[in-house]
C-alpha cells in the first residue's frame, strides 16, 4: 500500500502516479511528475538541482535548462502565482523548495482521488532550446572531468556576448513596474567545473557578463554591479528576497562547466516577481570552432537586437575582437587579486597584469589594472611616489593608445588627472568621457561624483552618488561616498545615517568611521568623535584623527603630543593632514605653511581643499582664495 503526499488542495498519489485537485485530475508529464513527487518528499527543504536531476534522469547527462522547464511547467499546473504564497521557490543558483505543508498518509480509498493517469510516453515542454546540432531535452553521457582553462577563455566571451544580447531581447517585451527602466542582477556564476581553482575564472566571468549588459543599453536596462550580487555567492538566499534587496525585477544565473575540448556554459533569465524561468540556454562549443564563428556569432547577436543598438554600436559588434586566452586569464587572476587590496594581493595583481601585458601587450585591460595597481602602492606608500606616478600614468596612457574608447582608462586618466596634475578640467573631461561611454558602470558614476563634488558642483554630485546606489546597493563604498558628499554639503544628519548604513553593510570600511569622526568633532559631538576614530586600522589615518579629536574634547595637551607624532611620523606624505589639523586648531599661519608644503610635495589630499569642513576656519582669509587659485580650482 502505496502512500499519498497532501498538500493545500492536491493529493499526489505516486503510485497511480496521478496529482489531484479537489477530486480534480490535474495532468503532468511523467519527468513533471517525478519532479514534483521527490520535491513532496524532501518538502520544506533546499533540493539542489543536482539531486533532482540524479533522482529523476540518474545518470543521463540532461540540460539544466530542461528542468528549469519542468519547474515552470509544474508552477502553471499548480496555480502557483503568489509570490507570497508560493509552493514551489527558487533558490538562487542553488534549487528548489516546496513550501507546502505536505501530510503523508496511505492511500486507503484511491477512488476518492479521481485523476488523470499521466501519459506514459514522455511528452516534450515547448519552448526548450537546445545548442546547435542537438535536441533540447536529449540525453547524453555525462562528460568526463578532465577540466582545461586557457583555451576556454576565449569561447567564454563569445557565448557571455551571446547571452546577454539575448537575454536582452526578452527585455523587449517586458514593462517594469513605475519606471521604464529594468533593472537586472547577474548572479554570481557557479563554477560546475569540480576546480575550486577555477573561482578565479567563475567570479571573471561574472564581471564580464554585467560589464557586458551594462553597456548595452543603460537608459532602458540597469545592471546590478558585481560588488552587490557577489554577496549571493555562497548563499542559498530564495530569489524573491534577491529581488527586494536590489530591487530588481529579473535575474540572470549563469553557471561553468569545461571538459576537454568544450565549454559550456548555461544561462537563465528568471523573472522575479512569478519566479518564471522566461528564458535558458546552454552553450556547447568546440574549442577549435570558436575563432570561426565569432563573427557569425556577433551578427546574430545583433540582428536580434538591432532596434536597440546604434549603426556604431552594430559596427563594433561586427567587427572581430581576438584575445589571447593565456593573456586573458592572467587578466582575470589580476583582477581577482587586485580586489583584495592588501599590499601582498596587490602585488600579485601587478605580476600577473604584468605577464598579460607580455602575453600581448595589444590588450588594453591589464595596462589599465597596472596603473590602478600602481596608484594604490604609491598612496599606500609601497614603492616610491615619483617612481608610482610614472608607471600609473605610463599604464593607462598605454591603455588609451590601444582603445581610445576605454572607459575604465579615461576614469583611471581622470583620477591621476585629479592627485598628480591638479588638472582640474582635463580630469573632469576625462572622467565625463568614461561615462559617456559607460554611463551604468557604477564605478564610473562613483568618480563622476565625486568629481563634481570636490569642485563644489553638488547639485551635480548628489544624483550621481545616489544613481551609483541604485546600481550597486549593497556596496558599502557607495553609501560612504554618498555620506561623505552630504558632509561636504553641510548635512551632518543624512551623512551620518549613509554612513551608518555603510558600516552596516560592511564594518570593515575605515573611512565610514574616520567621517563618522570628524562630523562629530565639527558639530560637537566629541565624545562620540573618539569610539570612532579607535576604530579605524590605519595607522597614518588615525595619527591624523587624535590630534583633532584631543583638541575638540579640550585635552589640549594630548592633542599637541599627537600632533607631533603625526608631523615626526608622515611629514613627507603626509602635509595636507597636517594642514588641515592646524586648521582644525585655528592655527592659520601654520595651516597655509604645510598646505604650501602639501602643493610642494604633490599631495593627492588637495583634491578635497575647496570643500573639506575642517578647513572652514580658513575660508575667510585671503590666503585662502589665492591657495584655491594656485591650485587652478574654482573660487
Amino acid at each position: 500500500m502505496s502512500n499519498l503526499y497532501s498538500f493545500g488542495q492536491f493529493v499526489l498519489d505516486p503510485a497511480r502516479r496521478t496529482l489531484s485537485r479537489a477530486d480534480s485530475p490535474v495532468s503532468l508529464t511523467p519527468k513533471a511528475f517525478d519532479v514534483l513527487l521527490f520535491l513532496a518528499q524532501n518538502h520544506n527543504r533546499l533540493v539542489t538541482k543536482e539531486e533532482l536531476l540524479q533522482a529523476v534522469w540518474g545518470d543521463r547527462f540532461v540540460e539544466e535548462g530542461n528542468l528549469t522547464q519542468y519547474i515552470s511547467h509544474l508552477r502553471k499546473a499548480l496555480g502557483d502565482n503568489s509570490e507570497d504564497t508560493r509552493l514551489i521557490v527558487t533558490i538562487a543558483r542553488k534549487g528548489y523548495q516546496l513550501t507546502a505543508d505536505v501530510t503523508v498518509g496511505e492511500a486507503i480509498d484511491t477512488a476518492k482521488h479521481a485523476a488523470v493517469q499521466v501519459q506514459a510516453a514522455q511528452v516534450s515542454l515547448a519552448g526548450t532550446k537546445g545548442v546547435p546540432g542537438s535536441r533540447a531535452g536529449d540525453a547524453v553521457p555525462k562528460p568526463p572531468k578532465q577540466w582545461r582553462n586557457a583555451a576556454a577563455l576565449v569561447a567564454s566571451t563569445v557565448i557571455l556576448a551571446l547571452i546577454g544580447y539575448i537575454a536582452l531581447r526578452h527585455f523587449r517585451t517586458m514593462t517594469p513596474p513605475r519606471s521604464q527602466k529594468i533593472m537586472l542582477a547577474v548572479l554570481p556564476f557557479e563554477n560546475l567545473t569540480g576546480d575550486p581553482n577555477k573561482e578565479y575564472l567563475a567570479d571573471g566571468l561574472t564581471e564580464e557578463t554585467i560589464s557586458q549588459l551594462g553597456r548595452l543599453n543603460p537608459e532602458q536596462l540597469g545592471v546590478i554591479a558585481r560588488t552587490s550580487v557577489m554577496g549571493y555567492k555562497h548563499k542559498d538566499e530564495r530569489l524573491d528576497q534577491i529581488g527586494r534587496d536590489l530591487s530588481v525585477q529579473y535575474v540572470l544565473e549563469n553557471s561553468l562547466r569545461m571538459s576537454g575540448s568544450q565549454i559550456r556554459l548555461t544561462a537563465q533569465l528568471i523573472q522575479v516577481k512569478d519566479q518564471t524561468h522566461l528564458w535558458s540556454q546552454d552553450y556547447d562549443y568546440p574549442l577549435k570552432d570558436v575563432l570561426n564563428v565569432e563573427d557569425e556569432v556577433a551578427k546574430s547577436v545583433a540582428r536580434q537586437i538591432q532596434l536597440r543598438l546604434t549603426s556604431q554600436q552594430q559596427a563594433d559588434l561586427a567587427r572581430p575582437r581576438p584575445v589571447n586566452p593565456d593573456a586573458f586569464d592572467a587578466y582575470l587572476r589580476g583582477y581577482h587579486f587586485y580586489q583584495q587590496r592588501t599590499a601582498k594581493d596587490v602585488e600579485m595583481a601587478a605580476k600577473y597584469y604584468e605577464r598579460a601585458t607580455q602575453l600581448d601587450p595589444s590588450y588594453a585591460l591589464p595596462w589599465v589594472g597596472l596603473s590602478r595597481v600602481r596608484n594604490w602602492q604609491l598612496n599606500t606608500g609601497l614603492i616610491p611616489t615619483e617612481e608610482g606616478r610614472r608607471l600609473a600614468r605610463e599604464a593607462v596612457e598605454r591603455a588609451l593608445a590601444l582603445n581610445p574608447n576605454l572607459a575604465a582608462a579615461h576614469d583611471q586618466m581622470g583620477r591621476l588627472k585629479q592627485q598628480v596634475d591638479f588638472d582640474w578640467v582635463g580630469a573632469d573631461a576625462s572622467i565625463q568621457r568614461a561615462i559617456a561611454l559607460e554611463p551604468g558602470n557604477p564605478e564610473v558614476v562613483r568618480s563622476a561624483s565625486f568629481s563634481a563634488a570636490i569642485l563644489g558642483r553638488f547639485d551635480e554630485a548628489l544624483p550621481l552618488a545616489r544613481r551609483s546606489i541604485d546600481l550597486d546597493p549593497l556596496n558599502a563604498d557607495s553609501w560612504g561616498y554618498l555620506g561623505e558628499i552630504e558632509f561636504y554639503m553641510g548635512q551632518p544628519d543624512e551623512a551620518v545615517a549613509d554612513l551608518k548604513k555603510s558600516l552596516e553593510l560592511s564594518p570593515d570600511v575605515e573611512f565610514s568611521h574616520s567621517l563618522l569622526s570628524q562630523i562629530y568633532m565639527i558639530y560637537g559631538r566629541p565624545h562620540d568623535a573618539l569610539p570612532e576614530v579607535e576604530l579605524v586600522r590605519s595607522d597614518p589615518d588615525r595619527a591624523f584623527l587624535f590630534p583633532i579629536a584631543y583638541y575638540a574634547l579640550g585635552r589640549e595637551k594630548e592633542s599637541d603630543a599627537a600632533l607631533s607624532d603625526l608631523i615626526a611620523k608622515y611629514h613627507e606624505g603626509g602635509a595636507y593632514e597636517i594642514a588641515v589639523v592646524y586648521a582644525f586648531r585655528k592655527q592659520s599661519d601654520k595651516a597655509f605653511e604645510w598646505l604650501d608644503r602639501a602643493y610642494t610635495q604633490r599631495d593627492g589630499g588637495l583634491i578635497a581643499t575647496k570643500v573639506d569642513p575642517l578647513l572652514n576656519s580658513l575660508h575667510s582669509d585671503p590666503r585662502f582664495s589665492a591657495f584655491l587659485k594656485k591650485l587652478n580650482l574654482p573660487q
